[in-house]
């Protein structure tokens, strides 16, 4: 397996070594934070635009409550995945783009999408 020779993969598997239960498992602990069932549809919006707006996230997920996606938002921000930047005009404006720690999971959910198309296409 070509992972076994990358140091990634070293890493990883080291810090299993410690694993004493869900909170310890890196790959847990990252799944959970991003397992709102609004939160990868955000990020992945967020990937495809610049920065969007509370309005326009909202169009674009027609079917979630306007207090889940605050919520979502509110999440996704004290992650720091997420930047909520607020403009001091009247009307008040706000827009959300990812942080540069949101723009490093884009090659990780290009590699997702990959494996998905290979094994369940």
């Amino acid at each position: 397996m070509e992972y076994k020779t990358n140091k990634h993969y070293e890493n990883f598997m080291e810090s299993l070594k410690n694993f004493q239960g869900d909170t310890n498992c890196p790959v847990f602990r990252t799944l959970s934070m991003l397992q709102g069932k609004w939160t990868l549809r955000v990020i992945f919006f967020l990937m495809e635009n610049n920065s969007l707006r509370f309005g326009e996230i909202k169009r674009k997920l027609p079917n979630v409550t306007n207090t889940m996606l605050t919520a979502t938002l509110k999440e996704l921000e004290s992650d720091e995945i997420i930047l909520r930047t607020q403009f001091n005009e009247i009307p008040p404006r706000v827009e959300y783009s990812l942080t540069e720690k949101g723009n490093t999971l884009v090659p990780i959910f290009v590699e997702l999408g990959k494996w998905e198309k290979k094994y369940n296409a």
